[in-house]
């Protein structure tokens, strides 16, 4: 293992907290604590040593997509979180907002001045420090928070696994193509947004729309079901996440599954042909500040290379179409929190040890971040000498840290997004209420709540 350094006459072991990964997670974490009067330093591999997915060396880079989902905080689970960790001065919702795209009601940056945005905040720190190196074993000393993601190095990963007594569980992540927005034939596809949300003509044009006949359709999934995909090694027993699933693994499962989720065709009218009603509709989001990429919205993919360029192109609109990124797929592990942490997100047979983000069995940018930003201000406080609790399951951070550090069923533990059924019900006297009504009344609980825990 790497030996900590010591800075400044400081005795590290003691006074300075460590950070291994420096992506959303452990950004965020760094941001927290430093803010707090501790001392940080992020131990990140990259650009040394590099991942099947990352193509930079900035902190919080993104790479399965540039979304942080939905932005409603009064209506969304994920819309609530976005809220509480701006009212808890998150450095990635802050960085978020200042590059952010227009994508009707979801929150799309511009992935590349948002990462680089994130690191020079981080650099520019007084507090904070980082050192570009890969740590292979756990740490025996010190306070540390280990944020690796779901592509954590594999010294460190058997490291853990060693320390754990268990097998990582493992599921596959996959990745979406991007297009050149010049190269999409605007002659088939139109831009609008969904329902035409969004106030702006910004907003209002943040999708591509590509159109299909039924008999497109039916020849596009044709072409999923029999492209050449990737191969596992034998024994390879993970599975996906179900939020984040191949086009071709959802064609497998019925040939309408397409259909009803990333190619439905409501809430949209084609210009060209308005009098005809899309069997199904291909949908490309902004990627980029500027407008010249898009992302094809929920076609990650497991496809070959050659294989994606053929049936990608066979897409109305698509068909001279270049990738600046093609899709792929890749394994990502986690450990089964419900067992390993206590409430303070640390590891119960290593209390000097915290995991947070997507380790921890979270799922999405947004929930790995909230995770960092509670590991982060906990471990804060614990340098300090106070205790921190966690915040109130009623909020959607202690909705997640409850579900994970024991509210889940240990033996059936899987990758989770923030969502309303982990919040403890909302009392039904008075009357039933509707979903939306039921929805504001857990948004408003959860923010009078949050409140409460920050203050």
């Amino acid at each position: 293992m790497i030996a900590p350094r010591a800075a400044c006459g400081y005795d590290v072991a003691m006074t300075t907290l460590h950070i291994i990964g420096g992506g959303m997670a452990g950004s965020e974490a760094a941001w927290q604590a430093a803010n707090m009067g501790v001392r940080v330093v992020i131990h990140e591999m990259r650009p040394q040593v590099g991942t099947f997915a990352h193509r930079t060396g900035y902190l919080a880079e993104m790479v399965c997509s540039n979304s942080f989902r939905s932005d409603d905080d009064e209506r969304n689970a994920v819309g609530l979180l976005h809220w509480e960790m701006r009212a808890a001065g998150g450095l990635i919702m802050q960085q978020a907002a200042a590059h952010r795209l227009p994508a009707g009601g979801a929150l799309a940056v511009d992935r590349d001045p948002f990462a680089q945005s994130v690191t020079e905040r981080i650099l520019a720190h007084p507090l904070i420090s980082v050192s570009y190196e890969e740590i292979t074993d756990l740490p025996t000393e010190g306070h540390w928070i280990i944020a690796t993601g779901p592509l954590t190095s594999g010294g460190l990963a058997n490291s853990i696994r060693a320390e754990t007594g268990a097998e990582a569980l493992a599921f596959f992540d996959a990745i979406a193509p991007i297009v050149y927005a010049d190269t999409v034939d605007m002659s088939v596809a139109w831009m609008q947004s969904r329902y035409d949300k969004g106030e702006t003509f910004e907003e209002q044009t943040a999708y591509i729309n590509c159109p299909m006949t039924r008999d497109e359709y039916e020849a596009f999934i044709d072409a999923l079901l029999t492209a050449d995909k990737t191969q596992f090694h034998e024994g390879e027993t993970a599975g996906y996440f179900d939020g984040c699933l191949p086009i071709e693994v959802m064609a497998e499962r019925g040939r309408e599954t397409l259909r009803f989720g990333p190619m439905k065709p409501v809430g949209l009218t084609n210009p060209h042909r308005p009098d005809l009603k899309p069997h199904a509709v291909v949908q490309l989001r902004r990627d980029n500040k500027l407008g010249t990429l898009f992302n094809i919205v929920g076609f990650q993919t497991k496809m070959k290379y050659g294989a994606q360029t053929e049936v990608f192109k066979s897409i109305p609109g698509l068909t001279n179409a270049s990738f600046a990124r093609l899709g792929g797929i890749h394994r990502n592990t986690f450990i089964n929190s419900p067992t390993l942490l206590d409430n303070q997100m640390r590891l119960k047979s290593r209390p000097n040890i915290r995991f947070a983000g997507q380790i921890t069995g979270v799922e999405g940018y947004v929930e790995s971040a909230a995770m960092g930003l509670l590991a982060g201000r906990m471990a804060a406080a614990e340098l300090l000498g106070q205790t921190l609790p966690p915040p109130p399951p009623e909020t959607a951070s202690g909705a997640l840290i409850t579900h994970i550090t024991g509210g889940a069923e240990a033996k059936t533990f899987q990758p989770m997004n923030v969502n309303f059924g982990l919040f403890p019900p909302i009392d039904a006297r008075g009357g039933r209420r509707g979903r939306k009504d039921r929805y504001k009344a857990y948004t408003d609980r959860a923010k009078d709540a949050f409140t409460a825990w920050l203050t």
